[in-house]
């Protein structure tokens, strides 16, 4: 069957905003789906690398999910919390008791960019101030307040905001002043650097926020235990620690189960936002957080989809599944061997500035051949070569220069050494193409 691709683009771009872009030249459109792999209006099938986002966290159509929202959406689509709800509470004692948080309160929201603004409304009213330190690089959301928190200029349209800001160095460790360091070095530094930045603040900090890898910004991270140096610094002022778990929660990153857990020296956030992969594509986010912090609002709240029972049946059916099956594991393990195999490919390649990552959220920096200089252009080059073989991979980092791979969890070993060989000669493509005089 042929679809008109260019009469649904013409459809898309006449009644949807301008700044909702589309990856690729001819946009595609994705109809279903089954474990790793997707297919388009036309029947082409692709190797998904990015899973929606890494939204698609276990698999595409994974039958436990599929049956549980069925089950569900058969006996109650829609309640709210005006009601007592057995699956959401039931996901919230399983996520409280996994989060690592002592008291814990968990509120469900509807997406990661909710979850944050939840998370700095508790923060901000628990310390009773609108100052709030972010990461250089960060990316936390599209709401009014999550924009004013985004170190990222690409993803940051304005500079308005009900938060006063400060940004503080150390979520990429491989560009900035403090970069030819050692690993200790660089957490001294940037700590030095923290501790002179809250000497020259009016008045208390309500919270720093922080992704442990950086999801937007190009999977890029600091040396494990920056933050836990951070916490100390933090705690003597009585300053709240917000881990932004949207993108490194559920085991994505192999070693831990949650982000935050590379730099656990001194415990657990105080609070911890979620989303994307919990719902495997159903629409959840959340906040956990201490009872004192959760519970300081002084006025009466509610969440009209946030929690619905269709979702937390999704949610929870999702949850079981990975911890039933080892999907951290198996991110550690073919996590691992995907990482290998790129880093091997990028060796060869003057394209490639740095392979990056841990478990399944592995981030590939491209530049300028014979640069130091951040590629978009490269990156856009090489999403394109890669859907022309057959593989859908995702991009971030300054300007876009980063390729950004996060199949599901489920990925075999066969899997992983079909997408390392496609995407090794989409990259070899690209640097072709640019020395032919196609680049930059």
């Amino acid at each position: 069957m042929t679809h008109d691709h260019g009469n649904l683009h013409a459809r898309h771009r006449a009644v949807l905003p301008s700044w909702l872009s589309l990856y690729y030249e001819r946009p595609l459109e994705l109809t279903h789906g089954e474990g790793r792999h997707v297919w388009d209006a036309d029947g082409t099938c692709y190797l998904d690398f990015f899973g929606g986002i890494l939204t698609t966290m276990t698999a595409h159509a994974l039958p436990e999910v599929t049956k549980a929202v069925s089950e569900q959406a058969g006996r109650i689509l829609h309640t709210s919390t005006l009601y007592l709800s057995r699956p959401m509470i039931e996901l919230a004692e399983r996520i409280a008791a996994l989060s690592g948080i002592p008291d814990a309160r968990v509120f469900f929201t509807t997406s990661g960019t909710e979850a944050n603004d939840t998370a700095l409304l508790l923060a901000t009213t628990y310390r009773r101030s609108n100052q709030i330190l972010a990461m250089r690089n960060s990316y936390h959301g599209r709401s009014f307040s999550a924009i004013g928190i985004t170190g990222n200029q690409s993803w940051s349209p304005t500079s308005l905001s009900p938060l006063q800001t400060l940004y503080v160095h150390g979520g990429v460790r491989s560009r900035g002043p403090f970069a030819e360091l050692s690993d200790r070095d660089y957490i001294a530094a940037c700590t030095a650097d923290l501790t002179d930045l809250l000497g020259q603040t009016a008045g208390g900090v309500a919270a720093l926020i922080a992704e442990p890898i950086q999801g937007v910004g190009g999977f890029t991270a600091p040396p494990d235990g920056l933050y836990a140096a951070f916490r100390e610094v933090l705690a003597r002022e009585g300053i709240l620690w917000i881990s932004d778990e949207v993108q490194t929660g559920w085991g994505r990153t192999g070693d831990h189960f949650w982000g935050w857990q590379a730099h656990a020296d001194n415990g657990p956030p105080d609070l911890l936002t979620f989303a994307k992969g919990i719902g495997n594509g159903m629409s959840i986010g959340g906040v956990v957080a201490r009872a004192d912090i959760m519970n300081c609002l002084p006025a009466n709240s509610l969440s009209t989809f946030g929690g619905t029972p269709v979702t937390m049946a999704a949610g929870l059916a999702n949850l079981t599944y990975l911890l039933d099956h080892d999907l951290q594991g198996n991110a550690r393990r073919v996590g691992g061997l995907l990482i290998e195999r790129l880093r091997a490919v990028a060796a060869g390649l003057d394209l490639v500035r740095e392979v990056r990552g841990r478990g399944l959220m592995i981030g590939v920096e491209l530049v300028r051949p014979g640069t130091d200089e951040p590629s978009p252009e490269a990156a856009s080059l090489v999403l394109e070569a890669a859907r022309e073989r057959g593989l859908l991979i995702g991009k971030g980092g300054r300007g876009g220069a980063a390729l950004r791979i996060a199949p599901p969890l489920t990925l075999t070993v066969a899997e992983a050494e079909q997408g390392a060989t496609l995407l090794a000669a989409a990259l070899r493509h690209t640097q072709d193409q640019l020395a032919g005089g196609g680049g930059e």
